[in-house]
């Protein structure tokens, strides 16, 4: 066998997979706005639920999804990145270091359930936060905090020791070489990084279970110490806990957040690919 049939044949299953992949997706979408697109309009966005959830919109649901991930991506977002940066710019490789970054790469992967429990334990019993935003998105910041220092460490990785060492030997300090240097040449990644976390706490439901989601909550929080309606939270309830809720309505739901993760996602590319095309190495 030559060398063009082995990479014929390597190509061909490798173009399999993805289609293992894709088409399942794109057959839950289908799936999705075929049964839930006649759901959506103006009231169903805007309007809060009616009738124990069985009819109106779904209104406070994304607006606590929305006041959730912002929250956490503001909580997460330049504690994740400044630590990255420390631990990329200013740590010495040592067993300590190899350590740390071993730590926050397990981190990335344990359950979203665990994070929730965490949070019950610290935020809402032990800061008597209660059950409330506050607890909810420090619970969800706190689960984004691996994956952003990881996303971030490897934008900074990308960047070409040469720059760096261009810019001290012209005289600059080390914080004015990340400053001006390193971080505006990384900033496609931490940028993509920061939007796909901010993507993946407005669907988590986990998490939020045991902080801050309400059950039923027709109506807009007042404070961070308020529970709110949450998309992932609101559309398990509906499925599973409410009877005689009509079809088109769980399904509008989900498509209403599947819609919001995929534009986040959409965001998320666009602003890599802008920056992209602004490098000029």
């Amino acid at each position: 066998m030559n060398y063009r049939t082995t990479q014929r044949i390597a190509f061909s299953f490798l173009f399999l997979a993805n289609l293992l992949v894709i088409i399942p997706a794109v057959l839950i979408i289908v799936i999705i706005i075929k049964n839930g697109i006649g759901a959506i309009s103006w009231e169903f966005l805007t309007s809060a639920p009616r009738m124990g959830m069985r009819e109106g919109g779904i209104f406070p649901a994304i607006v606590g999804t929305l006041y959730l991930a912002v929250g956490s991506i503001v909580f997460a977002g330049p504690i994740g990145v400044l630590a990255a940066v420390y631990m990329n710019e200013y740590t010495k490789e040592n067993w300590l270091a190899r350590l740390i970054r071993l730590a926050i790469i397990n981190l990335a992967g344990v359950p979203s359930v665990i994070y929730g429990l965490f949070g019950l334990a610290l935020f809402v019993i032990f800061l008597r936060f209660g059950t409330s935003i506050l607890a909810g998105t420090l619970t969800l910041g706190i689960m984004s905090l691996p994956l952003i220092i990881t996303t971030t460490r490897e934008a900074l990785a990308t960047v070409p020791q040469s720059f760096r060492e261009v810019s001290l030997s012209l005289g600059a300090s080390k914080w004015q070489t990340i400053r001006y240097v390193v971080l505006p040449n990384a900033i496609p990644g931490i940028l993509t990084g920061n939007i796909l976390e901010f993507a993946r706490s407005a669907g988590e439901t986990a998490p939020i279970l045991f902080t801050v989601a309400a059950f039923y909550l027709p109506r807009l929080p007042k404070s961070v110490f308020d529970q709110a309606m949450a998309l992932p939270y609101h559309l398990y309830v509906i499925s599973t806990q409410v009877p005689n809720v009509k079809l088109e309505i769980r399904y509008g739901t989900a498509l209403v957040l599947v819609s919001l993760v995929l534009s986040l996602n959409l965001v998320a590319i666009i602003v890599r690919s802008h920056f992209r095309r602004k490098k000029k190495w």
